[in-house]
């Protein structure tokens, strides 16, 4: 365990957020002798402390503080206080995700010159070239143990994937597997393989699914460099008259407001807290708040377009057996207009235990259409859809000054409204989703709209010129050099992919860079 660092030490990295950005992050430099204080809103659970049920694992694990959405979307309506469902812990959203680890495709880094003009869309070309990320990609899936790559084997098949897959073969898709997953099918880096559980949204009780908690967090202490502050929830983050950022404002456990003085500060919490520590912050120099001379802070928040199919068949699937996210297809990944939209989507499986059902499968809709679809849940089989949807500048993250959360901070306002690009994906990904189930003989098959369960990207994005986004190729922001995002927020576009292993991947190149330019002394 490191020694706690002095509140008044000026020359250490403060770190916020310990998931897959901010955890990684806070390992990789304390492996590089670099001392690092992270500060944690959660505390800490360990997968002796995860518990195999849905609501119950939801209250220890999820972020419930409150939040407000607005705009048109389905969530807003459904789950008005729940725009998406990520994790407050140790550990972060790394807790309670599904473990898919795919790498962007090329074109993805170069959405607005692929794709050309999109009418009410704000795309642009991140500042980075895919080949300049391989290095940095294979570094992370080596970290996460990511299934077939590099030699290691993937994950069997459950039968809500053999379900899947038949259809899809049956359909003519080619590139279908069980998927490149940060969940061991052999033992690996210390962790036991898969023991098939089913309940992988919960904490992985075995610790086959890599997450920051047990893997990078521990590490990182273990190295004396790395001090993690949990239960300390950020304020606000304070500068001096240069502008350079000189600590950070936080409220302990018992709520009383403390600082953390700090040489470099990396925010990493999530495509919501960020920005909203970003506005919260703001001070005379900076009126609308930090790194935001772009107006670009909140603004184009992106959630992927997501939905679900499910199916029910005449014989039982039991698809909550085995891991959650057990297979995909990618074959819809590609870009392709002639499908009447740009970019693409995945289609991954997806079993969801009763509890959950009930309040995801069609919210509001209680009936016998719906009764009668729980009463077939042994039979059915799932799947999720994911694809890209396009960022929009009035897609954002504001303060809302008339709701204030436990401590006294107005909460983040998530307004978002589908583009036509997005809803036209979805229709055509339900439409494929239930084609694959009735090729092997569903009954019945009915999509689902969008869960708050999501992938939160945008908020802060990177751009080669200041003014249209937050953060540079590195993740530092543009206003301030001792400033850095270093989570999903800092995505510029949202690809097809389940982000994780990306953000893992910039968050490893980032401590490179950070500790290049702190020997070199620029930083």
């Amino acid at each position: 365990m490191a020694a706690p660092f002095d509140q008044n030490d000026d020359t250490v990295v403060v770190v916020i957020g310990t998931g897959a950005g901010g955890g990684v992050l806070a390992n990789e430099l304390a492996q590089k002798g670099v001392s690092v204080v992270a500060l944690e809103a959660g505390g800490r659970y360990l997968p002796d402390d995860y518990v195999n049920d849905e609501w119950e694992s939801f209250g220890q694990l999820a972020w419930v503080d409150p939040r407000t959405t607005s705009g048109d979307w389905r969530v807003a309506k459904d789950f008005s206080g729940l725009p998406a469902w990520i994790v407050k812990a140790v550990g972060g959203t790394t807790t309670h995700w599904a473990g898919a680890s795919l790498r962007f495709q090329p074109h993805e880094w170069k959405a607005a010159t692929t794709y050309g003009g999109v009418q009410g869309a704000n795309l642009l070309d991140w500042p980075i070239e895919a080949e300049e990320m391989e290095p940095w990609y294979a570094k992370a899936e080596d970290k996460l143990g990511v299934t077939r790559t590099n030699g290691r084997p993937g994950l069997p098949g459950n039968n809500n994937y053999l379900v899947f897959e038949k259809g899809a073969r049956a359909l003519g898709y080619k590139d279908v597997h069980t998927g490149r997953m940060a969940i061991n099918a052999e033992d690996f880096d210390e962790r036991l393989p898969c023991q098939q559980t089913g309940f992988c949204f919960q904490g992985c009780k075995w610790g086959a699914k890599w997450s920051a908690a047990y893997t990078d967090i521990p590490r990182g202490e273990a190295t004396g460099n790395l001090e993690v502050r949990e239960n300390a929830h950020v304020a606000r983050i304070l500068h001096n008259q240069d502008g350079k950022v000189t600590g950070v404002e936080y409220f302990d456990k018992d709520g009383n407001l403390q600082m953390q003085k700090a040489r470099i500060v990396c925010v990493a919490g999530n495509s919501f807290e960020s920005p909203r520590m970003l506005l919260n912050s703001a001070s005379a120099m900076f009126p609308d708040g930090l790194a935001n001379s772009s107006g670009q802070v909140g603004r184009n928040y992106m959630r992927h377009m997501t939905g679900s199919v499910y199916a029910v068949f005449d014989k039982p699937v039991k698809m909550w057996r085995g891991t959650t996210m057990a297979g995909i297809i990618q074959d819809e990944s590609r870009h392709d207009p002639s499908r009447g939209f740009v970019g693409g989507y995945e289609m991954e499986t997806l079993a969801l235990g009763i509890p959950f059902m009930a309040a995801f499968l069609d919210p509001g809709a209680w009936g016998r259409e719906f009764t009668s679809a729980l009463d077939q849940y042994e039979n059915m089989a799932g799947m999720w859809l994911v694809g890209e949807d396009m960022p929009q500048e009035t897609n954002r993250v504001t303060l809302n000054n008339d709701v204030k959360d436990q401590w006294g901070l107005p909460v983040a306002n998530v307004h978002f409204s589908d583009h036509p690009n997005d809803i036209a994906m979805r229709n055509h990904a339900y439409k494929q989703g239930a084609a694959v189930y009735e090729a092997v003989g569903a009954t019945r098959t009915f999509p689902t709209p969008p869960y708050p369960s999501t992938h939160n990207l945008g908020t802060n994005r990177m751009s080669e010129n200041a003014r249209d986004g937050v953060v540079n190729k590195w993740g530092q922001t543009h206003d301030i050099a001792n400033l850095f995002i270093s989570d999903g927020s800092q995505f510029t576009t949202g690809a097809a992919e389940n982000p994780t292993l990306t953000i893992v991947a910039l968050a490893i190149r980032q401590a490179d860079h950070i500790a290049r330019e702190m020997s070199a002394g620029t930083l």
